[in-house]
């Protein structure tokens, strides 16, 4: 199983962050904070009408403060119960919040893009994560 101490696991983290984060357009908050890939993630999740049990947890730790905080322990949490793809799957199905949310050259605005990524993240579900949530 890959654990914490997996230079693997910090490598994959900081790529999927990093592809969460590409060309996504700046948004602020009511109160002025940035928004980042974690309010995409809500966003998306939300409107499948469902709540994520990802989503549940991490609002209960009262420790996170920043988006970006809780987006990476969202991506934590989806790895170990084998969420991760298709939590991003349901975000990418709407074309028009997809647009909200990215620039032009985002990777997600391409289906030939989106089905690669997606690809890959499936199959990580055949991966064990014991991950310290």
């Amino acid at each position: 199983p890959v654990t914490d101490g997996s230079r693997e696991l910090h490598s994959l983290c900081a790529q999927l962050e990093f592809l969460l984060q590409f060309d996504l357009k700046e948004k602020r908050s009511f109160f002025g904070q940035r928004k980042d890939y974690w309010d995409f993630l809500c966003q998306g999740l939300a409107r499948q009408r469902q709540e994520h049990e990802g989503i549940r947890f991490v609002t209960s730790l009262d420790k996170l403060k920043t988006p970006v905080g809780k987006g990476r322990a969202f991506l934590r949490y989806c790895l170990v119960h084998r969420q991760l793809a298709e939590s991003l799957q349901l975000c990418l199905l709407d074309p028009e919040s997809l647009c909200e949310w990215y620039y032009a050259r985002s990777p997600f605005l391409s289906s030939q893009h989106r089905v690669e990524i997606l690809g890959s993240l499936y199959e990580l579900d055949g991966i064990t994560f014991h991950l310290a949530l």
